[in-house]
């Protein structure tokens, strides 16, 4: 060690005697070659330096030395750590490759005296590579400027750290498996246990709005050859009144003049603590929607009033469900089920989309809407439904009350007429489960059914058997008519089976058996057929119909659905036959329909068409829909379309540019009987923007404000651990946003806030921070995550606290002293939440980098101490913080398990996989 400093200060004192005149000028060059000359590696100058790029640490450490000219680094050491496809032959003195980008390539030739990068050439100095027993150790700075990208040697920490603006291959590589790595802890956080943020309900909430306005003209030759314009525009707006939500939708006809307002005062809690006592879930004045049963009702909507406590997510009947929202002219709207395209559809005349009595099948259910706007917005909505012994609620009691006007808006601004008088009818029932397979239900009825009031009792006993769930049912009128229903859902391995049958008498009229229809019979079975890696749904489904005038329709259906990579469709056939009791049977009726979903590059390519092949009823109708991507966020449109019935192809094209706060698209449209139109649409959105960092006033935005829910985050570094911003503690500009689990384009600004919009409302979400993407690995989130419920058209507060961070290392080992290889450990926070887990090394030894300043305790996971047989009750703690930023635990000795303990822990094992995992419980 003397004998290095001694050599390190040689220069120095020469230098000064230089200047001082009392050396010859060119001494000093000597002396450096002289020492250059005389210097070798030795243990006194060598290193072991982590090589750091932001938060990540690369490789497993690299050798270097402190020379006479600064420091030196092993080469084949940054090879591995940088992952680069470099050749080092020390035989021949060369080193071959290229750096980070396979135009720039790399050639070392120590004999030529010479390096080249790409184009560049650099002289290779005599003391710029240096021999080693472990290799060449290049020195710092040349090999820089070859990597192109600057690496600084900071002694006082032992560190090589990386820093560049452009994100390099081994950091994208990186970030992936932090994600990665990141996502698997959260998946099994309890949302219950994690930090929940609420917002008041407020007496009144400045709405978020949302606007979709056009204007066209139309030059329809049908019509005698008149060109006439048309304007429309849809307003929807949410916000809260009086401590309740509400939401507003006014629409306009082709006119632009007001056609209906909805309008609807409601709260919802999926926790079920409204009106004390009542524990409702949910409950609504205005436009709402009322119950669907299995013999009277189907699921309509009104004006009226609604109250239940039953789960939010929860279908109405066991085996069938539907799905009704908003729709704005101008969009279109899928439905998916278990990842399976089933219907595709438009707005009706009321501006909503309608998915009615969806088939359910046995076992989990995850239904997807993807919504397709005009200007190339896309919106997905997720509902996941749960059939089985897990939808029988166990003594418990939900009810439900409902009245409405059928089919009429709170406010209509004209009539619309129909066939018949709809008027108000009301529906009220409970349902109780008696035990864990049993459940028992009630209902009354009051339906206005081809303009005479009827009043209806309805029961149902629903009891599950193996895999499978029968339900029976009957229903008696005050008219004398009663009707009995069975219906049964079953799943054996890949095999799902539906069957229904419904039969009334003495004239029983309901909305399920109209028209004169005395019995409706069905049978389904689907298969899911495996061909290689692809899974081929196979569905084919049996029906009858049958009605008092004596006349019957058979019908049968076969639908396969595929899916190869980017390309989703369902194939179906359907077939129908007419027995009359007098006079020559109608011929039978054969159709084929195909829905298809796919992407080729940048194309994505939507359609339905309908073949007719054979019969009467039966019409050939086709649209195709193609839209891409142009250049600045700009989509372009292209449809065609073919109607048999009118004999009639029309093409259309449309372009639209979304901007930050708008959206414009403009379509025009031409037929093969003449016809012109052209239209121009606008949509956005505006809402408060939330004060605080955000500075209060408006905000225009091109995303749908009104109907979703809206969450401000707040990060800061919480320099006392409080968990409250207080004054001075600086906020955290730049950190990326998580939505649960999920990554969304949402950084916090200077102020250390960001908006993270779209979420699903009242559905629980952990708003987190991408910590995988954080610059500094010794700051990080204080908490994994906050809960929030969002609610529409309002923002609710989040508060994500940063805090230093440290590190937790020790070595576990045997009563032996063998050390302990592969076993799993857990990070567990003060909250019981496991934040981390590692495994230990060859040697037990083991690390948790990036450990937020706090109490833990670090145990071992139950699988792998069972595995090892090893005690599972160890436990330590460890609390890093200013003070002690890494906790160095020591050597553990850990005990073995015994035999009786062992049989303890295996049979404990074989009980939670036979409960399954937590939170697997099918009550959504």
């Amino acid at each position: 060690m003397i004998r290095a400093a001694i050599l390190r200060w040689i220069p120095v004192l020469a230098a000064g005697l230089a200047l001082a005149g009392l050396v010859p000028s060119g001494a000093h060059a000597v002396d450096k070659e002289a020492v250059s000359a005389a210097w070798s590696p030795n243990e006194d100058d060598s290193w072991l330096f982590d090589l750091r790029s932001g938060q990540y640490r690369l490789g497993d450490g690299v050798r270097g030395y402190q020379t006479p000219q600064g420091i030196c680094v092993d080469l084949a050491d940054m090879v591995l750590a940088l992952d680069l496809p470099v050749r080092v032959d020390r035989k021949l003195r060369r080193a071959t490759g290229w750096v980070f980008d396979e135009r720039r390539s790399l050639t070392i030739d120590r004999e030529a005296g010479e390096v080249r990068v790409g184009s560049a050439r650099y002289p290779l100095a005599a003391t710029t590579i240096r021999d080693t027993a472990a290799g060449w150790c290049v020195d710092l700075d040349a090999l820089s400027k070859w990597l192109g990208v600057p690496v600084a040697a900071d002694l006082s920490n032992a560190v090589l750290r990386i820093e560049t603006k452009d994100k390099l291959p081994f950091q994208l590589a990186a970030e992936r498996r932090a994600r990665a790595a990141g996502l698997r802890p959260q998946a099994s956080f309890d949302l219950a246990s994690l930090p929940q943020a609420t917002r008041p309900y407020q007496m009144w909430a400045t709405p978020s709005v949302d606007v979709v306005a056009s204007a066209g003209v139309v030059s329809d030759k049908r019509a005698g050859g008149g060109a006439y314009t048309q304007a429309r525009y849809e307003i929807f707006a949410a916000g809260e009144i009086a401590k309740h939500s509400f939401d507003a939708r006014l629409s306009s006809d082709e006119k632009g003049e007001p056609d209906s307002l909805r309008l609807r005062l409601y709260r919802t809690d999926p926790e079920g603590r409204l009106l004390g006592p009542l524990k409702a879930t949910h409950y609504g004045v205005g436009d709402v929607s009322l119950l669907s049963t299995g013999l009277v009702a189907q699921n309509v909507p009104g004006r009226g009033a609604v109250l239940t406590n039953r789960p939010v997510e929860r279908p109405d009947s066991f085996d069938k469900t539907s799905f009704r929202g908003d729709l704005p002219a101008g969009w279109d709207a899928e439905l998916y089920r278990n990842g399976q395209l089933l219907a595709f559809t438009t707005p009706d005349g009321n501006g909503r989309y309608e998915f009615l009595d969806v088939p359910l099948q046995y076992g989990s259910n995850r239904f997807e809407i993807v919504l397709y706007g005009p200007q190339g917005q896309v919106r997905r909505e997720i509902r996941q439904l749960q059939v089985g012994i897990d939808s029988i609620p166990p003594q418990q009691s939900w009810y439900w009350a409902g009245i409405a006007e059928e089919d009429t808006d709170l406010i209509e601004f004209r009539r619309h007429g129909g066939a018949f008088r709809r008027g108000w009818r009301g529906t009220m029932g409970i349902e109780r489960g008696l035990d864990t397979r049993t459940s028992i239900a009630a209902y009354a009825h009051s339906l206005m059914i081809e303009n005479v009031r009827r009043t209806y009792g309805e029961l149902a006993l629903r009891r599950s058997i193996g895999p499978s769930l029968l339900e029976v049912a009957g229903a008696h009128a005050d008219d004398g008519g009663s009707a009995l229903r069975a219906s049964w859902l079953a799943a054996f391995g890949d095999t799902n089976i539906s069957a229904d049958a419904m039969r009334g008498w003495g004239g029983f009229v309901s909305d399920r058996l109209a028209n004169n229809v005395t019995g409706i019979y069905q049978i389904s079975v689907e298969q899911a057929v495996k061909l290689g890696r692809t899974v081929l749904p196979l569905q084919f489904e049996l029906g009858q119909v049958d009605r008092a005038s004596g006349v019957s329709s058979l019908t049968a259906s076969g639908r396969a659905s595929a899916s190869f990579r980017a390309l989703t469709f369902t194939g179906q056939l359907d077939w129908s036959r007419t027995r009359a009791p007098g006079g020559p049977d109608p011929p039978d009726n054969l159709s084929a329909t195909l829905l298809a979903n796919a992407r080729i590059g940048r194309v994505r390519l939507r359609g339905e068409a309908r073949f007719a092949l054979s019969g009467q009823e039966a019409d050939t109708r086709m649209t195709a829909i193609a839209e891409w991507t142009g250049k600045r966020d700009a989509e372009w449109r292209a449809e065609l379309g073919y109607d048999k019935g009118l004999d009639r192809v029309r093409v259309g094209a449309g372009y639209s540019r979304r901007f930050k706060q708008l959206q414009l698209s403009g379509f025009g449209e031409v037929a093969s009987d003449g016809s012109v139109a052209a239209s121009l649409s606008l949509a956005f959105s505006f809402g408060p923007r939330p004060g605080g960092g955000g500075g209060g006033g408006w905000r225009l935005s091109s995303e749908k404000l009104g109907g979703r829910g809206q969450v401000i985050a707040d990060v800061w570094m919480d320099d006392n651990g409080d968990g409250v911003r207080q004054p001075g503690e600086a906020a955290l500009g730049a950190v990326p946003l998580t939505a649960g689990g999920h990554f969304v384009a949402a950084s916090t600004d200077k102020a250390g806030r960001a908006m993270v919009d779209g979420l699903e409302p009242f559905r629980p979400v952990m708003i987190g921070i991408d910590a995988g993407s954080l610059p500094d690995p010794y700051v990080q989130p204080a908490v994994p995550g906050v809960v929030v419920t969002p609610r529409p058209g309002v923002a609710t507060l989040v508060a994500l606290p940063m805090t230093a961070a440290g590190e937790i290392e020790g070595v576990l080992v045997r009563e032996g002293g063998n050390p302990v290889e592969g076993l799993t450990l857990e990070l567990v926070d003060a909250e019981g939440r496991v934040r981390a887990t590692t495994a230990t090394e060859f040697d037990g030894y083991f690390l948790f980098e990036s450990v937020a300043y706090g109490r833990y305790t670090v145990r071992i996971a139950k699988a792998s101490a069972s595995a090892l047989r090893l005690d599972p009750a160890f436990v330590i703690g460890a609390a890093p913080g200013k003070a002690t930023p890494r906790v160095r635990l020591g050597t553990q000795a850990l005990k073995r398990l015994r035999r009786e303990a062992a049989a303890t822990v295996a049979m404990e094992e074989e009980a939670n996989q036979a409960r399954g995992p937590p939170g697997a419980s099918g009550v959504p």
